[in-house]
């Protein structure tokens, strides 16, 4: 009796500790529900389907590879990874897969993976919101194996309602209204390896594909990875305030004379602010179809925060450089608007600046 009750003991210990070192999925949808909100914005992945695949691809936060790796979405290296591997059992013995330093990172880099493949070009002209048309779509572009992955993201999806986080990043809810989450028993699940802290905001559409006026929209407020990254396909990174352009362009092996002209900056020796700081010339055309204006935001803020060119962008807008739209119009990155953008009736200390430096 003294043994039995000695496992016993034991057992109770061992099981208050695993449960003690674990999350539940609502957890994890928490940890991450912000990140995934912002990479919508950035790319138009919905975040029903990011958060849902993530769930899935790690076990919420379970599986060996994620916990090696920091890689939520069973990546594998591919052709074109250069970055740090690990070798992981999956549909073959020992196949390359992603590794990155945070969490962060692995949602950045599957954002991109699904922007930036031709075979998956044709998700992002579906409606962000109809999460079943992206799930189906991702098992047609052979994004998994299993022929009951679009189900299974179909089931999360609902199950605990994510399209609602897609809807906050479309503008179409609000951040502060709750989301109600289905109470059904919860799948076997590990801590993550690296929670992501993200600030609170109000979110603004990025990849409405019809006009949607919107009057209050706050300026986001995005974690950027640290060292080199890619938005809309263009070498980029962050750079605090005060960093030395030459200290960059050496870094980074950039002629410093074009890092002023692929970021539309007047030559100068710091960084006045923290800002994006692009390696090579931007594109013509945003990854997004358009930009809804936040508060404050400049148009120099847009093009660099989209990754487009600054005479692009107001050329598709039919814009001045010293006009400013309004808060919540919406400025477009593909095609020609079909009418210039309310404007701005204050000043602001950007345009003004930029007066006085003509």
């Amino acid at each position: 009796m003294k043994r039995a009750a000695v496992y016993l003991v034991i057992g109770l210990f061992i099981t208050a500790t695993a449960t003690a070192q674990t999350i539940s999925i609502e957890e994890y949808i928490n940890t991450y529900k912000d990140i995934a909100i912002q990479e919508m914005i950035r790319t138009g992945v919905p975040a029903s389907i990011t958060l849902a695949q993530g769930i899935v691809e790690t076990e919420n936060g379970n599986s060996k590879l994620v916990k090696k790796s920091n890689n939520h979405f069973g990546i594998k290296c591919k052709e074109t990874w250069t970055g740090p591997s690990v070798s992981h059992d999956d549909d073959a013995p020992g196949e390359c897969f992603r590794k990155y330093s945070t969490a962060t990172e692995s949602y950045i880099d599957h954002s991109d993976f699904l922007r930036t493949r031709k075979h998956y070009n044709f998700l992002f002209t579906l409606d962000p919101a109809d999460y079943k048309a992206w799930a189906y779509g991702l098992k047609k572009a052979g994004y998994a194996t299993n022929p009951r992955y679009p189900e299974m993201l179909i089931k999360y999806i609902e199950t605990y309602n994510l399209n609602e986080y897609s809807l906050i990043a479309l503008g179409k809810k609000k951040t502060d209204e709750p989301v109600v989450v289905k109470n059904e028993p919860t799948a076997p699940v590990v801590p993550v390896t690296a929670p992501v802290t993200v600030k609170p905001k109000e979110t603004v559409q990025t990849v409405a594909t019809t006009p949607v006026v919107k009057t209050e929209v706050k300026k986001p407020v995005i974690n950027y990875p640290a060292g080199e990254f890619k938005i809309n396909e263009t070498r980029v990174v962050f750079a605090s305030k005060g960093t030395p352009f030459l200290a960059i362009a050496q870094q980074y092996n950039v002629q410093l004379k074009w890092l002023f002209d692929f970021n539309d900056l007047k030559e100068a020796e710091v960084l006045e602010n923290d800002q994006l700081i692009y390696l090579q010339r931007k594109r013509k055309t945003g990854a997004n179809q358009v930009h809804v204006v936040a508060e404050g935001e400049t148009l120099y803020d847009i093009a660099q925060q989209q990754g487009i060119r600054l005479d692009a962008l107001m050329q598709l807008n039919f814009l001045t450089a010293n006009q400013q739209p309004a808060t919540g119009e919406q400025l477009y990155l593909q095609a020609p608007a079909p009418a210039a953008p309310k404007l701005n009736s204050k000043k602001t200390t950007a345009s003004v600046q930029q007066e006085i430096n003509e």
